[in-house]
C-alpha cells in the first residue's frame, strides 16, 4: 500500500483579511512547510485557483466545482488517477493545522479499512478535513463532489470511523482568525 497526501491550501482566508494561510508563519516557518514535515509519501498541494508553491506539486481546483476542501480533495484524486491503486491511501490535511502529531499519517492510515475512510478526532471534536481515504472508495470523487458538498458528508457516505488522539493539547487546532494566530503562536514559544 502506498500513502499519498494532499495539503488543502486553496482557501480564501477571508476571516484573516484574505491572506493565503499557507504563507503565514509560526516560529519563523510557513504553515505549509510546518504541515508538510508531518506527512509522508507523495505530497500534493491543493492550491485552489491561487498561486503555485515552489517546490511542491500543486493541483488546481477542477473547473466547474465550487471551491472548498472537497474540491481540493477531488482535484488530488483526479491528479492521482493514473498513479494510485484502489488499495492505496490518500491522506488529507488542511494547511492551517500546524501542530499535527508525529504519528498523524501512520495512525490515520492504519484506521482505514478496505473501501473505507477514517478521520481525526480529539476530545469531543471531529476534524473531517484531517482524514484518510482508501483510494478505491473515492476514485469517482471528481464526478460526485458537487452532490456531496463537504468532507463530512463524504465521510458519512463512506461510513468512516473516528481515530482519536488522547494528548493534552489539540493537535488539530486550526487558524481562522487573528485570535487563533496569536493563540497558536504562543504554542510555538
Amino acid at each position: 500500500m502506498t500513502v499519498f497526501a494532499v495539503v488543502l491550501a486553496g482557501g480564501q482566508g477571508s476571516r484573516l483579511g484574505d491572506v493565503r494561510k499557507a504563507e503565514l508563519r509560526l516560529g519563523g516557518q510557513r504553515l505549509l512547510d510546518r504541515v508538510v514535515t508531518r506527512l509522508t509519501g507523495e505530497i500534493l498541494v491543493s492550491a485552489g485557483r491561487g498561486p503555485q508553491y515552489a517546490g511542491y506539486t500543486c493541483v488546481p481546483d477542477l473547473p466547474g466545482l465550487v471551491g472548498g476542501p472537497l474540491a481540493g480533495l477531488a482535484a488530488a484524486v483526479l491528479h492521482l488517477r493514473g498513479t494510485a491503486k484502489p488499495g492505496d491511501t490518500l491522506v488529507s490535511v488542511p494547511v492551517d493545522t500546524p501542530f499535527l502529531p508525529a504519528d498523524f499519517v501512520l495512525k490515520l492510515a492504519a484506521g482505514v479499512t478496505s473501501e473505507s475512510a477514517a478521520y481525526a478526532a480529539w476530545g469531543e471534536e471531529i476534524y473531517p478535513t484531517n482524514a484518510a481515504y482508501r483510494f478505491g472508495a473515492i476514485s469517482d470523487l471528481p464526478e460526485r463532489a458537487d452532490s456531496l458538498g463537504s468532507p463530512k458528508r463524504l465521510l458519512s457516505a463512506l461510513d468512516a470511523k473516528a481515530v482519536r488522539w488522547e494528548i493534552n493539547h489539540n493537535p488539530f487546532a486550526n487558524l481562522n482568525t487573528l485570535a487563533d494566530l496569536v493563540s497558536l503562536a504562543r504554542r510555538v514559544e
